[in-house]
């Protein structure tokens, strides 16, 4: 057997968990796990606890930094820009070139803070 395996028989584990009223078989916990007693003579009772971290919120890739009503602007990773077109509805009061004139003027409005003009 290796010495110093990091193993611990027959500890007394109190776990506070999130959702789970018991930790189930072959579930992953991501948390914090502590020593309740120190150890200063040979023979104690060992006593830990777990204690379960809340999950991390998702990391949002391309945020966007313009929203208009026909195209959003977002921003990736490597700090380029994507124009993003919205669905487009032709009809009724709206034509093809106003839309076209609305699209353009939404991205010059878009990217107006973010590219400087030479």
């Amino acid at each position: 057997m290796k010495k110093n395996c990091n193993t611990h028989i027959g500890v007394n584990l109190k776990t506070l968990l999130r959702k789970d009223r018991q930790a189930k078989t072959g579930k992953n916990y991501v948390g914090v796990l502590s020593r309740d007693v120190e150890c200063d003579e040979f023979l104690y009772d060992e006593h830990f606890t777990f204690i379960e971290m809340p999950p991390k919120p998702p990391v949002k890739h391309n945020p966007k930094v313009f929203d208009g009503k026909r195209i959003s602007i977002t921003r990736r990773d490597d700090g380029t820009y994507r124009p993003n077109f919205k669905p487009m509805h032709i009809g009724g009061r709206l034509t093809l070139s106003r839309y076209v004139y609305e699209v353009y003027m939404e991205l010059c409005e878009g990217l107006s803070g973010l590219i400087e003009e030479v």
